[in-house]
Protein backbone atom coordinates (compact mmCIF):
# COMPACT_ATOMS: atom_id res chain seq x y z
CA UNK A 1 0.00 0.00 0.00
CA UNK A 2 2.80 2.91 1.04
CA UNK A 3 4.70 1.66 -2.76
CA UNK A 4 1.55 2.00 -4.09
CA UNK A 5 1.37 6.10 -2.45
CA UNK A 6 4.83 6.39 -3.23
CA UNK A 7 4.49 5.83 -6.45
CA UNK A 8 1.33 7.74 -7.24
CA UNK A 9 3.20 10.55 -5.45
CA UNK A 10 6.26 10.29 -7.75
CA UNK A 11 4.14 9.59 -10.77
CA UNK A 12 2.18 13.48 -10.06
CA UNK A 13 5.60 14.89 -9.25
CA UNK A 14 7.02 13.63 -12.18
CA UNK A 15 3.85 14.81 -14.67
CA UNK A 16 3.95 17.97 -12.11
CA UNK A 17 7.32 18.64 -13.62
CA UNK A 18 6.78 18.48 -17.27
CA UNK A 19 3.59 20.47 -17.13
CA UNK A 20 5.50 23.10 -15.58
CA UNK A 21 8.18 22.79 -18.44
CA UNK A 22 5.55 23.03 -20.77
CA UNK A 23 3.77 26.26 -19.48
CA UNK A 24 7.28 27.65 -19.21
CA UNK A 25 7.73 27.45 -22.77
CA UNK A 26 4.40 28.25 -23.50
CA UNK A 27 5.07 31.52 -21.43
CA UNK A 28 8.63 31.82 -23.06
CA UNK A 29 7.12 31.91 -26.86
CA UNK A 30 4.24 34.20 -25.81
CA UNK A 31 6.64 36.61 -24.31
CA UNK A 32 9.05 35.90 -27.89
CA UNK A 33 6.07 36.29 -29.82
CA UNK A 34 5.04 39.71 -28.46
CA UNK A 35 8.23 40.94 -28.59
CA UNK A 36 8.46 40.24 -32.52
CA UNK A 37 5.28 41.50 -32.83
CA UNK A 38 6.27 45.16 -31.17
CA UNK A 39 9.52 45.81 -31.49
CA UNK A 40 9.58 45.97 -27.88
CA UNK A 41 13.04 43.98 -26.33
CA UNK A 42 12.42 41.25 -24.03
CA UNK A 43 15.70 40.31 -23.19
CA UNK A 44 15.31 42.76 -20.10
CA UNK A 45 12.59 40.56 -19.23
CA UNK A 46 14.92 37.65 -18.62
CA UNK A 47 17.40 39.97 -16.94
CA UNK A 48 14.59 41.01 -14.71
CA UNK A 49 13.84 37.60 -13.87
CA UNK A 50 17.59 37.33 -12.58
CA UNK A 51 17.60 40.57 -10.43
CA UNK A 52 14.97 39.70 -9.16
CA UNK A 53 15.61 36.20 -8.15
CA UNK A 54 19.93 35.99 -7.85
CA UNK A 55 20.86 40.12 -7.91
CA UNK A 56 24.44 39.29 -7.88
CA UNK A 57 24.28 37.92 -10.83
CA UNK A 58 22.09 40.62 -13.03
CA UNK A 59 25.12 41.84 -13.72
CA UNK A 60 26.95 38.89 -15.70
CA UNK A 61 26.70 39.17 -19.17
CA UNK A 62 25.11 35.65 -19.17
CA UNK A 63 22.26 37.55 -16.94
CA UNK A 64 19.64 36.71 -19.76
CA UNK A 65 20.41 33.28 -19.97
CA UNK A 66 19.92 32.87 -16.20
CA UNK A 67 16.67 34.47 -16.17
CA UNK A 68 15.50 31.64 -18.82
CA UNK A 69 17.42 29.15 -16.50
CA UNK A 70 15.40 30.46 -13.24
CA UNK A 71 12.55 30.85 -15.34
CA UNK A 72 12.28 27.22 -16.19
CA UNK A 73 12.95 26.12 -12.71
CA UNK A 74 10.24 28.00 -11.12
CA UNK A 75 7.54 26.76 -14.28
CA UNK A 76 9.12 23.07 -12.69
CA UNK A 77 8.04 23.93 -9.05
CA UNK A 78 4.89 25.42 -10.54
CA UNK A 79 3.66 22.98 -12.37
CA UNK A 80 4.43 20.12 -9.47
CA UNK A 81 2.49 22.54 -7.14
CA UNK A 82 -0.21 22.58 -9.38
CA UNK A 83 -0.21 18.99 -9.76
CA UNK A 84 -0.45 18.02 -6.13
CA UNK A 85 -3.23 20.49 -5.72
CA UNK A 86 -5.38 19.14 -8.40
CA UNK A 87 -4.60 15.85 -7.47
CA UNK A 88 -5.58 16.58 -4.17
CA UNK A 89 -8.82 19.06 -4.69
CA UNK A 90 -9.86 16.78 -7.77
CA UNK A 91 -9.73 13.17 -5.95
CA UNK A 92 -13.15 12.83 -6.26
CA UNK A 93 -14.76 12.53 -9.89
CA UNK A 94 -15.29 15.91 -11.27
CA UNK A 95 -15.89 16.93 -14.71
CA UNK A 96 -12.74 17.81 -17.07
CA UNK A 97 -13.44 21.51 -17.46
CA UNK A 98 -13.90 21.28 -13.48
CA UNK A 99 -10.20 21.00 -13.57
CA UNK A 100 -9.15 23.45 -16.04
CA UNK A 101 -11.13 26.16 -14.50
CA UNK A 102 -9.22 25.55 -10.81
CA UNK A 103 -6.00 25.51 -13.27
CA UNK A 104 -7.05 28.88 -14.62
CA UNK A 105 -8.16 30.54 -10.85
CA UNK A 106 -4.87 29.17 -9.50
CA UNK A 107 -2.63 30.47 -11.95
CA UNK A 108 -4.41 33.94 -11.75
CA UNK A 109 -4.05 33.68 -8.64
CA UNK A 110 0.18 33.17 -8.78
CA UNK A 111 0.24 36.35 -11.58
CA UNK A 112 -1.68 38.77 -8.88
CA UNK A 113 0.45 37.48 -6.40
CA UNK A 114 3.45 37.98 -8.40
CA UNK A 115 2.45 40.89 -9.67
CA UNK A 116 0.99 43.35 -7.37
CA UNK A 117 2.69 42.11 -4.20
CA UNK A 118 5.58 40.24 -4.13
CA UNK A 119 7.50 41.76 -7.21
CA UNK A 120 7.19 45.51 -6.45
CA UNK A 121 9.23 45.02 -3.58
CA UNK A 122 11.22 42.56 -4.98
CA UNK A 123 12.01 44.42 -8.09
CA UNK A 124 9.70 47.02 -8.75
CA UNK A 125 10.84 47.83 -12.17
CA UNK A 126 10.23 44.19 -13.19
CA UNK A 127 6.81 45.14 -12.81
CA UNK A 128 6.64 47.65 -15.55
CA UNK A 129 8.51 46.04 -18.53
CA UNK A 130 5.36 44.44 -20.05
CA UNK A 131 1.67 45.13 -19.82
CA UNK A 132 0.18 43.48 -17.50
CA UNK A 133 -2.52 41.84 -19.70
CA UNK A 134 0.88 40.42 -21.61
CA UNK A 135 1.88 39.25 -18.26
CA UNK A 136 -1.78 37.86 -17.26
CA UNK A 137 -1.93 36.13 -20.93
CA UNK A 138 1.17 34.75 -20.83
CA UNK A 139 0.37 32.96 -17.06
CA UNK A 140 -3.00 32.05 -18.79
CA UNK A 141 -0.82 30.19 -21.65
CA UNK A 142 1.24 28.95 -19.06
CA UNK A 143 -2.34 27.53 -17.19
CA UNK A 144 -3.52 26.07 -20.57
CA UNK A 145 -0.16 24.28 -21.06
CA UNK A 146 -0.06 23.00 -18.46
CA UNK A 147 -3.62 21.71 -18.00
CA UNK A 148 -3.30 20.17 -21.28
CA UNK A 149 -0.51 18.11 -19.69
CA UNK A 150 -1.99 16.91 -16.76
CA UNK A 151 -5.42 15.86 -18.17
CA UNK A 152 -3.79 14.05 -20.68
CA UNK A 153 -1.78 12.26 -18.13
CA UNK A 154 -4.18 11.62 -16.25
CA UNK A 155 -3.08 12.67 -12.26
CA UNK A 156 -6.79 12.36 -11.69
CA UNK A 157 -9.94 10.08 -10.97
CA UNK A 158 -12.89 10.74 -13.48
CA UNK A 159 -16.12 9.87 -13.79
CA UNK A 160 -17.05 7.58 -16.91
CA UNK A 161 -19.48 7.99 -19.30
CA UNK A 162 -21.82 6.39 -17.77
CA UNK A 163 -21.12 7.96 -14.45
CA UNK A 164 -19.22 5.22 -12.32
CA UNK A 165 -15.63 6.26 -11.46
CA UNK A 166 -12.72 5.07 -12.96
CA UNK A 167 -8.98 6.10 -12.51
CA UNK A 168 -7.55 6.98 -15.49
CA UNK A 169 -4.53 5.67 -16.68
CA UNK A 170 -5.47 2.40 -15.16
CA UNK A 171 -5.60 -0.89 -17.47
CA UNK A 172 -8.40 -1.88 -14.98
CA UNK A 173 -10.72 0.81 -15.46
CA UNK A 174 -13.91 0.38 -17.57
CA UNK A 175 -15.07 2.69 -20.08
CA UNK A 176 -17.41 3.20 -23.08
CA UNK A 177 -16.88 2.73 -26.64
CA UNK A 178 -18.72 5.55 -29.04
CA UNK A 179 -21.35 2.51 -30.19
CA UNK A 180 -21.79 1.97 -26.02
CA UNK A 181 -20.21 -0.93 -25.99
CA UNK A 182 -18.18 -2.08 -22.47
CA UNK A 183 -14.07 -1.86 -23.54
CA UNK A 184 -10.98 -2.02 -20.99
CA UNK A 185 -8.42 0.78 -21.13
Amino acid sequence: MRTSKSSRLFKTVAIGAFGGITGGIAEIGWIGLYGMATGIPVDPVARGITRSMIPALAISPWSAEFGILIHLILAVALGIGLALIIAHILSRPAPRHLEFALTMLILTSVWAVNFFILLPRINPAFVHLLPYSVTLLSKLLFGVAAAITLNHAGIRVQCRDDGKLRRRGSRLAIGLTAHGALRSN
